[in-house]
């Protein structure tokens, strides 16, 4: 059996590329269709999670479930249409994605995006034959903060959940993360304060502050 340090597990959305600003106008541009607004703090409240629960918050339970699946697929549609040939990384990431692979580690996606959406940004960064485990909002029945999206990446992963680091930049991801029995990274300045390290970006992280963390001896703090 492949021996390995442990697992690190990336939220997409905030963490490996930022998206918000194109995840706002692609919402905004669906609910102006629909004749309501979005304002920047609505979308605050709602980005990182599933499109279904996003769609009942705003929109209430008056739509039906195939309605509701065909709203967010036209938003997706919108986002991708944004997104395509213009992916760039967060600054950080892929120096420390290749520090991660050199060091004995498994590396996974944990995410509540489309898979089609999840492909994309992954190709056009050009490591997706390297991630070890993929997950999307279609490979799990529950969304973040429910742990089922990490627990399934390290279960496919093969490494045992107390042997996984997970980087979350929402609150939503950073209690997914304690939920599941992970240690987590918060990135941002959100109120993600519940994670065992908040630090401003990726370019912060080197392998020995993930190996500390497994290994108890990280703590709190940037």
């Amino acid at each position: 059996m492949e021996e390995v340090y442990g697992a690190v597990i990336f939220d997409m959305d905030g963490v490996i590329v930022h998206t918000a600003s194109q995840h706002f106008v692609a919402w905004r541009k669906l609910f102006t269709e629909m004749g309501r607004g979005l304002s920047e703090k609505e979308f605050r409240g709602i980005f990182g999670r599933r499109n279904q629960e996003i769609l009942r918050h705003i929109l209430g339970d008056k739509l039906s479930d195939i309605q509701v699946e065909e709203l967010g697929q036209r938003k997706e549609v919108y986002y991708r249409d944004l997104m395509r040939g213009e992916v760039r990384a967060a600054p950080g990431f892929m120096p420390l994605f290749d520090s991660l692979r050199d060091d004995e580690f498994k590396i996974a996606v944990g995410t509540s995006a489309p898979r089609q959406n999840v492909e994309l940004i992954l190709g056009e960064l050009g490591i997706r034959n390297q991630l070890d485990a993929v997950v999307t909002a279609g490979d799990v029945t529950r969304g973040k903060p429910d742990p089922e999206v990490f627990l399934l990446a390290a279960q496919w992963c093969g490494v045992d959940p107390r042997r996984c680091v997970v980087f979350e930049d929402a609150v939503a991801g950073i209690q997914a993360a304690r939920a599941a029995g992970m240690r987590c990274v918060g990135i941002g300045k959100m109120d993600i304060t519940q994670a065992d390290l908040v630090v401003n970006g990726l370019d912060k992280i080197t392998t020995s502050i993930v190996k500390s963390l497994l290994d108890g001896t990280g703590r709190k703090g940037e």
